[in-house]
């Protein structure tokens, strides 16, 4: 069924138009009783969107698929990608739709789309559905990545469905409606390079091209710009994690956005105690996307969308080759430049500063001694050294570290800018989640305030700057919720 919703919601199906190939017309499940459990007002004004009419009962139908616009042809995407390094030709959106495209209030097309809204023909056995606490994870976690400044996908609404869904127990269903600049992966290229249709791959390259990297398309070799484009965003957005203390989880292949947006926040967490070895997923059993190895998975997933662009890039193989591989070879010094260039900012030094040998000591001494993330920078900016002091066991080497980052003169008032005071702690994550899903949104409403104001500190926020207890550090994991 659908219904003429007020004139500013129009869903447009340019994806759908442009790639068939790649998109099945499909349905969302509908849902006995869905009620809005949190409604992002700040978004839906981006998008042109009236919040108040997202709420009313058509409203809420929107947002879980069941009610669309006239003339909205809602799909499931086709994708295939390497997961955990082994390649599915077929993946796609199994528990997922995109209801279609609106324009933002800047005149940005953005896709909307459904989590956990039903079956597909992709969902290669599972039930297509989502529940309540792996949904809010999601918006809790993809909204603080917003406000730390680091492009993400963004989160709209979180329904929940009045649907039991079966995970190890029953859990209340849910539904999140998410907004994304696109949802193209590496993945999309890897299923449109295996149809064998080059003319597909060269759509999809063309549609890629104008929706994010529209320069591209004057640059002599457009699709090898197209690459170049998505390794430096990649390398970008990679730095920006590792500097935040970010664990994606599960970067596969189909996980890795054309747009340089983070996306899919499953068994994703931010670490608190230093240590480049800190993975959290429950399925990550080799640690292969553990913190310290993001940078070196990120280009191999790279790696792969050039495999994917070769007949793109030059009618002769080798020829194409070459050319992929020099402009592989970029995302290393891209990637180092822009976490050098967060790491001076985090430490308020100059952009000329020759860091090293600073930072490698650092490093050093934050995972000889476990010393919380988050807690040392935002510490770092205090004019009493003290509070840093505390978080250490060895004091004459921070000791003798402090006197040298002192003598450069750092900008404590930089730092205050880039050094978050509030991340998502997963204890505090995981407490917030329990009590929605037991109908007690509060904790959930107390955390979102801290985490999307994260350098605005507060006194009554101090429960959100402390770390874990450490026997919830030592044994936590998180889980896809599929």
């Amino acid at each position: 069924m659908s219904i003429t919703p007020p004139p500013t919601i129009s869903l447009d199906s340019r994806f759908a138009r442009a790639l068939p190939e790649l998109a099945l017309p499909w349905q969302a499940e509908r849902f006995p009783a869905p009620d809005l459990l949190v409604l992002n007002d700040a978004l839906a004004a981006d998008l042109g969107l009236d919040a108040a009419w997202l709420r009313s009962p058509e409203g809420v139908r929107l947002l879980v698929g069941d009610r669309i616009p006239d003339g909205a042809t809602p799909v499931a995407q086709a994708y295939a990608g390497h997961q955990f390094g082994h390649y599915s030709p077929r993946l796609g959106d199994g528990r997922a739709l995109l209801l279609g495209e609106v324009v933002d209030t800047d005149g940005r097309p953005r896709d909307l789309h459904l989590k956990g809204s039903g079956r597909t023909p992709f969902s290669r056995g599972g039930d297509g559905l989502a529940v309540v606490g792996p949904m809010l994870r999601e918006y809790i976690i993809s909204e603080a990545m917003h406000a730390l400044n680091i492009p993400t996908t963004r989160s709209l609404a979180v329904v929940a469905t009045g649907h039991p869904v079966r995970r190890e127990t029953l859990a209340p269903g849910a539904v999140l409606a998410r907004v994304a600049s696109s949802h193209l992966r590496v993945g999309s290229f890897q299923y449109a390079r295996a149809t064998g249709d080059i003319g597909v791959l060269r759509r999809l390259a063309d549609h890629a091209i104008a929706r994010h990297h529209p320069a591209a398309a004057d640059a002599g070799l457009p699709c090898l710009a197209l690459f170049e484009a998505v390794v430096a965003t990649q390398a970008s957005l990679v730095a920006q994690w590792m500097l935040v203390g970010f664990v994606h989880g599960v970067m596969n292949t189909d996980n890795m956005t054309i747009s340089g947006e983070t996306i899919d926040y499953g068994p994703c967490a931010f670490m608190e105690a230093f240590d480049p070895a800190t993975v959290f997923s429950s399925i990550d059993h080799a640690g292969r996307y553990a913190y310290g190895h993001q940078p070196a998975m990120a280009e191999w997933n790279l790696a792969r969308l050039a495999e994917a662009l070769l007949p793109l890039l030059a009618e002769d193989e080798e020829q194409a080759i070459a050319l992929a591989v020099e402009a592989l070879g970029a995302f290393r010094r891209r990637y180092d430049d822009a976490w050098s260039a967060g790491m001076r900012a985090k430490l308020g030094l100059p952009a000329d500063t020759a860091i090293s040998p600073l930072v490698d000591d650092l490093l050093t001494l934050l995972q000889a001694d476990h010393v919380d993330h988050t807690s040392f920078y935002r510490r770092l900016t205090l004019a009493d050294t003290e509070p840093v002091r505390e978080l250490f066991l060895d004091l004459p080497g921070i000791d003798a570290w402090l006197t040298r980052w002192r003598a450069l003169a750092p900008d404590t008032e930089l730092m205050r800018r880039v050094n978050p005071a509030y991340i998502p702690r997963n204890h505090l994550v995981e407490q917030a989640l329990a009590a929605a899903t037991d109908g007690d949104l509060e904790p959930l409403e107390r955390l979102l305030d801290a985490v999307t104001n994260p350098y605005d500190e507060r006194p009554d926020r101090e429960r959100y700057t402390t770390p874990a207890p450490t026997d919830f550090g030592a044994t936590y994991q998180t889980f896809c919720g599929t």
